[in-house]
């Protein structure tokens, strides 16, 4: 089965690590174009769309949201989204059903995406039907409010520990601490995945499974090997905090913002 993919990515590397990954896991599959921007998309997008099996497309754009090329065009084949911190794309996926793949991404991942899209060929994308539903659903949530406080537990007490004061979340054996600028740490009553939920993109971002890191704990970056990026932080973990090479221009790109 011949797969002709269009790949809308605005990070090179991580476009280039996707289009490898995906001639690895699929001979069959063929990258007939990767974009980089909102204009360039809908522009080529037009004249190829035809063409093209399935799309994979990060959601921020150098331009904008990827969800506006739809505002132009009409979307006629699936679309696998890729996203690193959007937090309201990621709820917006649950209700809509829409399949997506997390940033850094696994090949596990993108092969199940795959087999998810072999799976629904012969059968109308209804997701393509809900893309108007989940752009509104993002404009919606422009506004959202984010957790200010979590309720931990503190000398046989139950405080309120502001989101201000974390400096970073961590994850082990299923159990998730929050850091302070003061050294202290604090079990919180939930999953890092679900704190990334509650948190702001702007203020926090996930540098790895285990790792969700406040920006102005960040105290200096140092280059690592193939690429990768060791992130040093207040208070100093004991472990090393590493972003991965496919991640490494998003994070920077964050932290410029």
């Amino acid at each position: 089965m011949i797969i002709n993919v269009a790949i809308i990515e605005d990070e090179p590397a991580i476009a280039r690590n996707l289009e490898f990954t995906l001639k690895e896991l699929e001979p069959n599959i063929t990258v007939l174009n990767k974009m980089d921007s909102v204009q360039s998309s809908v522009t080529w997008l037009k004249k190829n769309m035809d063409k093209c099996d399935l799309l994979f497309m990060d959601i921020r754009l150098t331009d904008g949201l990827s969800f506006e090329i739809f505002q132009t065009i009409q979307p006629t084949v699936p679309v696998i989204f890729i996203t690193a911190y959007d937090h309201y794309a990621l709820e917006a996926f649950k209700v809509n059903g829409l399949d997506y793949i997390l940033k850094p991404f696994q090949n596990e991942e993108v092969a199940n995406a795959i087999q998810k899209f072999k799976n629904t060929q012969g059968k109308e994308p209804e997701e393509n039907n809900r893309i108007q539903e989940l752009l509104d659903y993002l404009q919606a949530n422009e506004n959202k409010s984010y957790r200010e406080a979590y309720l931990v537990h503190f000398q046989n007490k139950l405080i309120p520990l502001p989101v201000e004061k974390i400096n970073w979340f961590y994850t082990e054996q299923e159990v998730v601490y929050a850091h302070t600028s003061d050294g202290k740490k604090y079990v919180i009553d939930s999953t890092l995945d679900k704190v990334l939920t509650e948190i702001s993109p702007k203020l926090f971002y996930r540098a790895n499974r285990q790792f969700i890191v406040q920006r102005w704990a960040v105290r200096d970056i140092d280059f690592y090997f193939n690429g990768r990026l060791i992130v040093n932080v207040e208070p100093k973990p004991q472990e090393k905090i590493i972003v991965s090479k496919a991640k490494a221009p998003e994070f920077k790109k964050w932290l410029d913002e």
